[in-house]
């Protein structure tokens, strides 16, 4: 999840920093047992080039320490300026800056389901229990870090490459891909055989290390092994479909287009700036309007305007940025939401703070006596004049659920995870408590009421896409056990609380002892019936067993009470915990 703007990376574009992010497993101890590689720092993955189908499954290893990545048998010989740069990141990771703190630590980090995987080319899979619905004849792709070299330094869950794992589904068969996106920055790290664009999170930690990665990185650039115009992001957050496009996203670049060959291979297109009129970033969250097929999206950054929401037509084309000058400070916008007529941006407690770090502290921190507001502006605005914000004291929202607007356009409602103990998003994410809130705005009086939807630490929620933007009943969310691991999935149902106050969780799947998934999603089972019901279709999900090492790919009826897992299929090589995830169509698929 790149987590800056590329504008805020630039500036501090260093050489082989990492990134500072809450340990994915419980934090609380380093030494509890941890099963971590046992490498050199410039050990990478071995690379599968070839996309030849395997005979049969081969048996992935569930963490660092069961197998020892060798170093690839293709590596450039070093150059001067090369060899001079590296030895002082070796110096500056293990004498100036070494990953003292468990949060940085890439052994405790990248432990378990956490550490990465060799790319898998097309390998076929086994249907273990139930069979596969027709309606996901497509691709369901997920998307999350997985670092093409292990850490030299301190590293951050944040920080991997971004890697796309694909199940490819037709006639009730499937396959699997995992493929490294193409960045500029895999590329170029892949032929110099090491590390070159710096980490952000985790690489700043005080005047002395700060000055030391930022001189490292001038030299690199002076020395032309990195272009930053050329974009230095990691596209490892999630996912879109728009304008019959497919996009890797991640907020700290721009989009990458891919493809999927007919054999279920992953393809890079490349980076995508749609004829020059995006610039720098975008979010990785942009929503799509199922009725119009608009993209609407924003980028965010740490000088002034701090936003710029902009949007892309029906074909895919960009249209003019707004400005938004009324948002006073870089603040960390992660996501947004959408209605038929507005925009929902939430200012919240973590911002940007580039001097922060000088004085020891992270790039990105939360500001306690900062409160927090969510801002509307109309859809097709053409400026901010229109723009109006709202205070919302201690609502900080990292993802958005929907929203939608009643009383004749009097009300506005957005449903989204509150993230409690804000403080920790950074560095101690194992102690967030994430509370699913509605939220409703009355535009002529200014009032602003809320209520949580349930008591339990619930975060990577996701609807029936059909739903963006309109009043929705279900939403199905993501079990934090604690996070960033999901242990379940839970069905909510928001109509239960506009009589009372009570708990609107409907239906549960957990996955059972040292069973972990990630973000679930919603596929209809009639997608082009408009009166189907909501809840008509399957919640999907990849899910690791520690216990056993084994990934699956699990498909849960949406409409039974207990979530029902209706089909499995045993995939022949680990997927590692990461980010969103998209299911496309077939019929979407042919469109590439």
């Amino acid at each position: 999840m790149d987590s800056l703007s590329s504008s805020f990376i630039s500036i501090f574009s260093q050489s082989n920093s990492t990134v500072s992010h809450p340990p994915p497993p419980s934090s609380s101890s380093p030494s509890s047992a941890l099963r971590v590689f046992s490498v050199r720092t410039e050990e990478r993955p071995e690379t599968v080039t070839t996309t030849k189908r395997p005979s049969g499954p081969k048996k992935q290893p569930t963490s660092l320490n069961v197998r020892k990545r060798e170093l690839s048998s293709v590596v450039a010989d070093q150059s001067l300026p090369a060899t001079i740069f590296n030895a002082f990141d070796s110096i500056i990771n293990n004498f100036i800056d070494p990953p003292a703190r468990v949060s940085v630590d890439p052994k405790h980090v990248l432990s378990d389901n956490f550490s990465p995987v060799d790319e898998l080319p097309p390998t076929d899979c086994e249907v273990i229990e139930g069979t596969l619905p027709s309606c996901l004849d497509g691709a369901y792709f997920r998307n999350g870090p997985n670092p093409q070299f292990l850490p030299r330094g301190p590293y951050h869950l944040f920080d991997g490459d971004g890697m796309l794992h694909a199940i490819r589904i037709s006639n009730g068969k499937a396959s699997l891909c995992s493929r490294y996106i193409k960045t500029y920055k895999y590329s170029i790290e892949k032929e110099a055989g090491f590390p070159i664009i710096p980490n952000v999170f985790s690489g700043f930690n005080g005047v002395t290390a700060s000055a030391a990665r930022m001189a490292v990185t001038a030299g690199r650039f002076l020395a032309g092994q990195f272009d930053p115009t050329k974009g230095i992001g990691l596209a490892n957050t999630s996912l879109a479909f728009f304008g019959n496009r497919l996009f890797a996203l991640g907020e700290s670049d721009l989009p990458y287009a891919v493809k999927l060959a007919p054999d279920g291979d992953i393809i890079t297109v490349g980076r995508e700036d749609f004829n020059g009129k995006l610039f720098m970033s975008m979010t990785a969250h942009p929503k799509i309007d199922p009725v119009t097929k608009e993209a609407f999206a924003f980028r965010y950054g740490p000088v002034p305007p701090f936003l710029t929401f902009f949007r892309f037509n029906e074909n895919g084309e960009k249209q003019a940025d707004v400005p938004i000058f009324s948002m006073t400070s870089p603040s960390f916008l992660h996501d947004f939401a959408i209605t038929k007529n507005y925009a929902i941006f939430p200012e919240i407690q973590i911002g940007m703070s580039p001097m922060e770090m000088l004085g020891g502290g992270s790039p990105v921190s939360a500001d306690a006596g900062k409160v927090p507001r969510l801002g509307l502006i109309p859809r097709y605005a053409k400026d901010e004049s229109e723009m109006k914000w709202f205070e919302v004291p201690g609502f900080n929202v990292i993802h958005c659920i929907n929203a939608w607007e009643e009383d004749g356009g009097d009300t506005v409602v957005m449903v989204a995870p509150n993230i409690l103990s804000v403080e920790h998003t950074l560095e101690r994410m194992d102690l967030i408590h994430a509370s699913v809130e509605k939220v409703k705005i009355n535009l002529k009086t200014g009032m602003v009421s809320r209520h949580p939807l349930s008591t339990r630490n619930l975060d990577f929620a996701v609807i029936n896409p059909s739903f963006v933007a309109v009043k929705n009943r279900y939403m199905y969310c993501g079990v934090g056990d604690p996070m960033p691991k999901i242990s379940g999935v839970v069905k909510l149902d928001v109509s239960l609380s506009e009589a009372d106050r009570r708990e609107c969780i409907v239906a549960s799947q957990m996955f059972g002892p040292g069973c972990y998934g990630g973000e679930p999603f919603f596929v209809a089972r009639e997608p082009d019936n408009p009166d189907a019901d909501e809840d008509d279709g399957y919640v999907i999900s990849y899910v690791h067993n520690e216990n056993t090492g084994e990934s699956r790919f699990v498909v849960m009826d949406a409409k039974s009470p207990t979530l029902e897992i209706v089909a499995a299929v045993k995939l022949p090589h680990r997927v590692p915990y990461g980010f969103h995830g998209l299911f496309v169509r077939e019929s979407d698929i042919n469109k590439l």
